[in-house]
């Protein structure tokens, strides 16, 4: 702001020191001995000051490249907000002509009218101070000028001391050689405190009259410019009787100013104003998908950046997805009380496997009961569901096909003292079947013997290529899923195979962008093709029976799909993980004191329904694709 966008330039002169002195003669009306002593102490005072301040007040030349603190913002991946993320200081920078003409000018006319014509200090508003001060014995007016009141801000403390204010006045000289008076404005309408965590006109402005700095009127402005001197005792939402005396303070200081008409502060006092609400604390959205990302944040840029470096987030979450991903969790969860499975969680994660970005994280049924997020931080036993990649082993290896026969015939390993003996669900064995036949009803014999076959070893080289990094051990059982996995990594590792193999880094990020709009975090997918595509397909070629007339019939959605149940022989977990080419969606159910569930619950029988519902939901009106088949690729040699 320049002064020509005042309608009447205040008036002034510059002072030289002798005048200075002559003004607070004048203003305190005292005797030549007194102009004396008051002079006398005044250059004393100002030289001591002066040279104690060249040596150590700070260097106001760091201003030049100064950034305040700035809140950081999470959206989702259209761009509506979110969370907010700062920690005492709740501040949106914003640039000096995104800011109405009319707050500025309130903010002048009650802070300091002058502002465009002194150079740092004015001997007027010093005068009075001086005056009053004088009469009460101690410092009870400052008299700074708004450069003043910006060093003050950003460099020194705020105790009433003679000393301060001629650090003040010091600074405040340096710094308009350095910088101009709208650069200085500028500063300070970002830096200065509004009340109730709000530090900056915009946060202000959203948060008092939910608008931006730049919409605000002249009744709205004079209210803001009139709490500046203190926020927490005149804000409207603490008083707002005595808002509106400061408001009105504020606008009959700009009408003697000429900077406004008398018919504009009457229309200005008797507008009516539409409050809003406190917004500096004000909770997330989508807790368990903000809560993650904080996290994501704080571990790869530290949490001093992440609360003050004013970041732009944006994820992978469409909000729209997300609730309802979430109201379908608490609905479910309300279903499965009702039919006897009481103290039961459900977690959901859900993965578009053409970009690995995460479109859904539900962590359990109510945020507010239970912060913990189940989909990321819940290792649980995956059960059968980790078959999957027991199989794709094997097909990778070259040496067996969907149509390969395997055999479900008792077995003992050498294993501890008693050796260990796998069973299948049904303590029955089969005898001699196809591994099509084998993972669609689940027989758990064949996947242990296909994991001896193909080296535990190399099974667990696949989950780690494919994402998983929660601890394993190559101990016989793992091809029965006796390790913990989360479901966000089960979701993501299903993912590849629904791709043919091709796997970008699964995130729920975006990119992130600092204040100056520079890419800091880029999470474009780059996809990589990680496993044997025959081998990929012919992974979910098998998954495919196992909704077509296996274990997850009940996951049937009337369009291609594959997956694979999951149930723990303790029956305290059990899972549905099935994809179409779009989504990938891992669903949960246990008890987090990792109790049994009760008697015959199945992941068939209890989560492929929840799967299949929710897939009904999230792929309604999104047009049905196919798998490609494992004929359309080359098979790898042995």
């Amino acid at each position: 702001m320049s002064s020509n966008t005042l309608r009447q330039k205040p008036s002034g002169t510059n002072a030289s020191s002798f005048q200075f002195v002559q003004t607070i003669a004048k203003v305190t009306g005292g005797t030549l001995l007194s102009v004396t002593m008051l002079t006398t102490s005044v250059v004393a005072g100002g030289l001591v000051g002066l040279a104690i301040s060249f040596r150590n007040l700070p260097d106001v030349r760091v201003l030049r490249t100064y950034a305040p603190t700035e809140t950081s913002h999470i959206y989702d991946i259209k761009g509506k907000w979110l969370a907010s993320i700062h920690g005492e200081a709740n501040r949106e920078v914003v640039h000096l002509d995104k800011i109405s003409p009319e707050l500025k000018r309130a903010v002048l006319a009650i802070e300091d009218s002058h502002f465009y014509l002194h150079h740092g200090i004015n001997p007027s508003s010093i005068g009075r101070a001086v005056k009053a001060n004088w009469e009460r014995g101690n410092v009870v007016e400052g008299g700074s000028t708004l450069t003043m009141q910006l060093v003050k801000n950003v460099f020194l403390s705020h105790k009433r001391a003679f000393s301060r204010k001629v650090a003040e006045a010091v600074m405040a000289i340096r710094l308009e050689q350095i910088l101009t008076k709208d650069q200085i404005l500028e500063l300070y309408l970002n830096q200065v405190y509004w009340g109730h965590n709000n530090y900056g006109i915009q946060t202000a402005a959203e948060s008092y009259f939910n608008k931006n700095a730049s919409e605000l009127n002249l009744a709205e402005s004079a209210m803001l410019a009139g709490i500046i001197q203190a926020p927490e005792e005149y804000s409207p939402f603490v008083n707002y009787k005595l808002a509106k005396q400061r408001q009105a303070l504020v606008l009959a200081r700009m009408r003697e100013l000429n900077w406004i008409t008398p018919q504009e502060e009457a229309a200005a006092r008797k507008q009516p104003l539409k409050m809003g609400k406190v917004t500096s604390f004000q909770g997330s959205q989508l807790p368990y998908v903000t809560d993650a990302v904080k996290q994501e944040l704080i571990q790869k840029f530290g949490r001093e950046t992440v609360q003050k470096g004013g970041m732009r987030v944006q994820t992978t979450i469409d909000i729209g997805f997300q609730r309802m991903a979430e109201d379908f969790i608490a609905n479910e969860h309300r279903r499965l009380q009702r039919r006897g499975l009481w103290r039961t969680e459900l977690a959901l994660a859900a993965v578009d496997p053409r970009t690995h970005f995460i479109k859904a994280m539900v962590g359990g049924s109510d945020y507010e009961k239970s912060q913990f997020n189940r989909a990321i931080q819940a290792i649980r036993q995956p059960g059968s569901a980790f078959k999957p990649f027991v199989y794709y082993a094997g097909f990778a290896s070259g040496r067996f096909t969907p149509s390969s026969t395997v055999f479900d015939t008792p077995v003992r390993y050498r294993d501890g003292v008693r050796g260990y003996a796998p069973r299948n669900y049904d303590n029955t064995f089969a005898g001699p079947m196809s591994i099509r036949a084998a993972m669609a009803v689940s027989r758990n014999v064949p996947a242990v013997k296909m994991g001896r076959a193909v080296g535990l070893d190399k099974v667990i080289e696949i989950c780690r290529t494919l994402g998983i990094k929660s601890p394993m051990e190559p101990v016989i059982s793992l091809p029965l899923g006796a390790i913990g996995l989360t479901p966000m990594e089960m979701a993501a590792a299903y993912a590849t195979f629904a791709n043919n193999g091709w796997q970008s880094d699964t995130t729920l990020i975006v990119q992130v962008t600092d204040t100056q709009n520079n890419v800091i975090l880029d999470n474009t997918p780059k996809p990589k093709l990680v496993l044997d595509p025959w081998a990929a397909a012919s992974t979910t070629s098998i998954m495919q029976s196992v909704i077509n007339g296996g274990t997850g019939k009940l996951a049937s959605i009337g369009r291609p799909a594959a997956g694979k149940t999951g149930t723990t022989s303790s029956e305290k977990d059990v899972w549905f993980v099935g994809y179409v080419p779009q989504l990938s969606v891992a669903v949960w159910i246990g008890r987090d004191d990792n109790r049994r569930l009760a008697s015959g619950v199945t992941g068939g029988h209890y989560a492929a329904p929840i799967w299949r519902n929710f897939m009904n939901r999230a792929l309604d009106g999104v047009p049905v694709d196919y798998f490609v088949p494992p004929s359309k690729f080359k098979r790898p040699r042995p």
